[in-house]
């Protein structure tokens, strides 16, 4: 056999078993699994080195508009950039609907965003924001069936939340197409009452964006979120939970037989509500909706990785700069925090963060690792098994890794276009040292090797894992 790659001497981990074992690609796909594999055109040493599949990181924010004088700080290049030199392969931004426009519209300008930049593959969820008759009836059904089988839908967020009625109309149309809904839970009523309150109390420091948004409204929303999808028999992806009270509601439902999954991210692990109340604005710099929470909700979400409750665990990277006029200080340093754009940068860290936390300090095992960044979202959204595995016929989206490497998080090592990171200073050990994309070597040692535009689109195949409860018809892996 003639390879036009072959990986030697590494160490391949999948979402089910670790195994010693050359990797032969052919055509930009993997061709072959085994020892001593014929010589190809070119040959990369992984000796001492971790072979594991490209992260698919299915939740990010690229160029995505914002409703207001804010502008993202990454679009398709610069966050792809920094996706592949944190070992990520593949990413899933979303096409958000503007209200009174349609979702045709925000797919199309979506595309226009993405033409001839991205260094990855990468595909579209879409956010309904007004699921009017004609969205419902026409437009989603027809995405849907062309590839775009994912989409999020808001709880809060006055631009985009949709009340229960609606968001019981939109699980339907998800059950009837099989499509994977993803949920963003917290209850608008509440967070609404809470800031008014503190805004008439004169505290509208960044450290009370966490204030106003406490675990209650988080579990309120969770436990409703799974009662609509419980009535309409739809499964649903709770997105980036944030602590006990909601991955309490979680366990539940998935104890009573319901198909709820979660997603939960790295601010959850690694930051407080303290960090949002540095010095002057310098909490802003961790603003994100739901808020850091506490140590001891950093636990609960730790235990949900490890224990199962989580299938999913993503950056939610939404970057904007803390300098500038268009970033976290768009309306001033004085601003209330209800004013601040929310989210925080994490494409390139997502993987590190982990890994070294997770694997090289015996929390989970490697397998559970590639389970819960690669193989889940690749199998949620409709990926797999082309994404999130090393397998015969798969895509060689491959990830080295250097399992001793210590390297100490600084934004000057990172590749996003914002001028911070909330994880500064921090020292992890295990970092990916070369990354491929379809067999083609993206990044090695710091060095960019990839063109924009190289990146593919992908349309997404119906996930499994979005089959309702009730049906009869067998899954099958064929």
């Amino acid at each position: 056999m003639n390879f036009d790659l072959v990986i030697r001497n590494g160490t391949v981990a999948t979402a089910s078993d670790v195994f010693k074992a050359d990797v032969g690609v052919r055509g930009g796909r993997i061709a072959a699994l085994g020892d001593g594999l014929a010589a190809g055109r070119e040959e990369i040493d992984a000796a001492g080195l971790l072979v594991l599949p490209g992260g698919v990181d299915g939740h990010v924010h690229f160029d995505q508009p914002t409703g207001d004088e804010s502008v993202m700080a990454d679009d398709f290049l610069t966050g792809t950039r920094s996706a592949a030199f944190g070992g990520t392969t593949t990413v899933l931004p979303f096409a958000c609907q503007e209200k009174g426009k349609t979702l045709r519209a925000a797919v199309d300008d979506y595309h226009r965003r993405a033409a001839g930049k991205p260094l990855i593959d990468y595909a579209f969820h879409l956010i309904v924001t007004d699921p009017t008759e004609q969205v419902l009836g026409q437009e989603l059904p027809a995405l849907i069936r062309e590839g775009y089988t994912s989409f999020k839908i808001y709880m809060t967020y006055d631009a985009l939340k949709l009340n229960d009625r609606q968001i019981l109309e939109v699980l339907d149309i998800a059950r009837s197409e099989g499509a994977m809904v993803m949920m963003h839970a917290e209850n608008a009523d509440c967070i609404a009452w809470l800031t008014e309150k503190l805004e008439r109390a004169g505290q509208t420091a960044p450290y009370f964006h966490g204030v106003s948004r406490p675990r209650v409204a988080e579990r309120e929303a969770t436990h409703r979120a799974i009662s609509l999808a419980e009535l309409v028999d739809v499964p649903i992806l709770i997105v980036h939970v944030s602590g006990a009270d909601a991955v309490e509601q979680i366990r539940w439902a998935q104890g009573r037989g319901l198909r709820i999954y979660a997603e939960t991210c790295p601010q959850y692990l690694f930051l407080t509500a303290d960090d949002l109340g540095g010095d002057g604005f310098e909490g802003a710099k961790c603003v994100c909706s739901p808020p850091p929470r506490d140590a001891a909700n950093q636990k609960v979400i730790w235990d949900g990785l490890t224990g199962g409750a989580f299938q999913i665990f993503s950056s939610d990277h939404a970057p904007f700069r803390f300098d500038g006029p268009s970033g976290k200080k768009v309306h001033g340093e004085q601003a209330p925090f209800r004013c601040v754009p929310n989210g925080i940068p994490g494409v390139e860290t997502r993987l590190p963060l982990l890994f070294s936390e997770g694997v090289m300090k015996g929390r989970m095992e490697l397998t559970r690792f590639v389970e819960l960044t690669a193989a889940n979202p690749a199998r949620m959204y409709g990926l797999h098994p082309r994404k999130g595995t090393i397998a015969v016929g798969a895509d060689a989206d491959i990830a080295l890794w250097d399992p001793s490497r210590k390297v100490t998080i600084t934004n000057g090592i990172l590749h996003h276009n914002v001028d911070y990171t909330p994880y500064e200073g921090i020292e992890v050990t295990g970092w990916p040292v070369v990354t491929l994309s379809r067999g083609d070597v993206i990044c090695r040692d710091g060095a960019l090797l990839a063109e924009p535009g190289r990146g593919e689109f992908l349309p997404c195949g119906l996930p499994a894992p979005a089959r309702p409860k009730g049906s009869p018809a067998p899954v099958l892996p064929f």
